[in-house]
C-alpha cells in the first residue's frame, strides 16, 4: 500500500524553492572555490615579500606544504561535494583551512603573528553559509589552534618587538582572549542573524507557495464560470427541443425519453448554476452548523441514480460539525466522482466521517483498480487525469486539496494496484 499526501502539493511546472539554508553551500561552492584560490596566492606572495625584500628568516620549504594541500583540495572541491554532499564537503574544507592556517601561523611567529585574525574568516564563512554546528566547531577549533600557537611555534623576531621575552607574554594573552571573545560574538551573532534570515525567507516562500495556488484556483473558478455561461445557451436549446419531442412523441416510450433527457438537462444547469455563482463564493463560505448524515446524503444525492445506488454511507448517529457545507460537500462529491469512475461492475463505493482526536476525518473508498506509485505521485496536480478524453478534466482532488489547505486539514490518498484507493480528508473540528 502506498500513501500520499496531496496538500499544498506545487505543480510540475513550479520552480525549485528550496530554503537558502539547503541551497547556500551549493550556490558557494564556485564563489568559496575562487576565495581560497584568492588567499592562497596572497598567502603565497606575503611569505615572499617577508623572505625576500624584509628578509625575514622563515622555512619556505615547511609552509609550502600547507599551501599545497589547499591548492590540492580546491582542485577536488566538487568531487567532495558530490561524494559528501555540499554542506558536509564545505565544513571539512572549512575545517582543513583552519588547520592549514594554523599550520602557517605556527610557522611564521605563531601568536605573534599579525594574521592570526584570518581565523576569523573561516568562522564567519560558516555562520552565513552552514549551520550552527558546524559553525561552533569551527570556532572551537580556531580557538584551540590559536591556543596551540603558543606552546608550538617558529620564532620570528621581528614579530615580536614588543614583547621579546619568552613564554606567556600578556600582549599575546590579551590578543588570545579578544579573539575568543569576538570568535564567540561573531558565532551567535551572525549565526542567530543568518538563522532568522533562513526563517523569514522559509516564510516568504512559503506565502509565495500559497499565493501560486490561490491564484490557480482563481483561474480554474474563472474557468468554471466562464463554461456555465457559455454552456447555458446550448443546454437551453437541449430543453426546449426535449419538450418539443416530448409533446410530438408517437408513444410513452419515446416521451418518457424526452423527460429523461430534459430532466438530465435541468440537472446539468443546476449543477452549472452552482458552478457560475458559489464556485468563488466557497472559499469564503461562512462555516455553520450541519449534521454530518445530512452533509453526506447531500453528497449522494448529488449524482445521478444509479450512481447513488453505488455509493453507501456511514456515520454516526447524530454527528454534526461546523463547516463551511457547499464547499465540503464539492471536495467531496469531487472524491466519491473520481472513486465512482475508479470501479466496475457496480461496486460500491463506500463514504464515512468520523470524529476523532479533534478531527474530522472523511473518508472515500473504492475497490476499483488502484494506481501505481508514479500514478498516485501526481494525483493532485492540476489537470492531471488518469481516465479517457471526455470524462475529467483531472481536478477532482486538486479542488479537494485545496479545500483542505484552507481549513489547515490535509487531504492523503492510499492506494494499490488491483485492490482500490483510500481518499482521506481531514479537517479540524475547530477552524480557525
Amino acid at each position: 500500500m502506498v500513501r500520499v499526501s496531496v496538500t499544498g502539493r506545487r505543480g510540475p511546472s513550479d520552480f525549485d524553492l528550496r530554503p537558502a539554508g539547503e541551497l547556500a553551500p551549493s550556490l558557494a561552492l564556485p564563489w568559496i572555490a575562487r576565495l581560497r584560490y584568492g588567499a592562497m596566492g596572497g598567502q603565497a606572495a606575503l611569505i615572499l615579500l617577508a623572505y625576500f625584500v624584509f628578509h625575514v628568516q622563515l622555512p619556505l620549504g615547511w609552509l609550502a606544504i600547507p599551501l599545497a594541500v589547499t591548492a590540492a583540495s580546491n582542485l577536488l572541491l566538487y568531487r567532495f561535494a558530490a561524494w559528501l554532499g555540499a554542506r558536509p564537503a564545505l565544513g571539512w574544507l572549512l575545517t582543513l583551512d583552519t588547520v592549514a592556517l594554523t599550520a602557517l601561523l605556527a610557522l611564521s611567529g605563531g601568536p605573534a603573528n599579525p594574521f592570526s585574525l584570518l581565523y576569523l574568516v573561516q568562522i564567519a564563512l560558516s555562520a552565513v553559509v552552514l549551520n550552527k554546528q558546524w559553525t561552533w566547531g569551527l570556532g572551537c577549533l580556531s580557538v584551540a589552534g590559536f591556543g596551540f600557537l603558543f606552546w608550538m611555534h617558529v620564532r620570528v623576531p621581528v614579530f615580536e618587538g614588543h614583547h621579546p621575552q619568552e613564554g606567556f607574554a600578556a600582549h599575546l594573552v590579551g590578543m588570545w582572549i579578544a579573539f575568543i571573545a569576538a570568535a564567540l560574538l561573531i558565532t551567535i551573532f551572525i549565526g542567530k542573524v543568518s538563522e532568522a534570515l533562513r526563517h523569514r525567507e522559509q516564510q516568504v516562500l512559503s506565502l509565495r507557495d500559497e499565493l501560486a495556488r490561490h491564484e490557480r484556483l482563481a483561474s480554474i473558478v474563472t474557468l468554471a464560470a466562464g463554461a456555465a455561461h457559455e454552456l447555458g445557451t446550448p443546454l437551453a436549446t437541449i430543453a426546449i427541443a426535449s419538450r418539443d419531442l416530448e409533446l410530438g412523441a408517437p408513444d410513452e416510450a419515446v416521451a418518457g425519453e424526452a423527460r429523461l433527457i430534459r430532466a438530465e438537462v435541468d440537472r446539468c444547469s443546476g449543477i452549472l448554476r452552482q458552478m457560475s455563482a458559489q464556485g468563488a463564493e466557497s472559499a469564503g463560505e461562512t462555516p455553520a452548523p450541519i449534521a454530518l448524515a445530512e452533509l453526506l446524503e447531500k453528497v449522494r444525492r448529488s449524482f445521478a441514480p444509479a450512481e447513488q445506488r453505488q455509493i453507501a454511507t456511514s456515520v454516526p448517529a447524530d454527528a454534526r460539525a461546523v463547516l463551511p457545507a457547499e464547499a465540503t460537500r464539492q471536495a467531496l462529491a469531487a472524491l466519491v466522482r473520481n472513486a465512482l469512475d475508479a470501479t466496475s461492475g457496480g461496486q460500491n463505493v463506500q463514504l464515512s466521517a468520523e470524529c476523532a482526536g479533534g478531527k474530522l476525518r472523511f473518508s472515500v473508498r473504492d475497490f476499483g483498480s488502484g494506481m501505481p506509485p508514479e500514478t498516485l505521485k501526481r494525483v493532485g496536480e492540476p489537470f492531471f487525469s488518469t481516465k479517457s478524453a471526455g470524462r475529467g478534466m483531472g481536478l477532482g482532488s486538486y479542488l479537494a486539496s485545496a479545500f483542505a489547505a484552507t481549513l489547515n486539514g490535509s487531504l492523503q490518498l492510499e492506494s494499490e494496484a488491483g485492490a482500490g484507493t483510500l481518499a482521506v480528508l481531514e479537517v479540524p473540528l475547530e477552524l480557525p
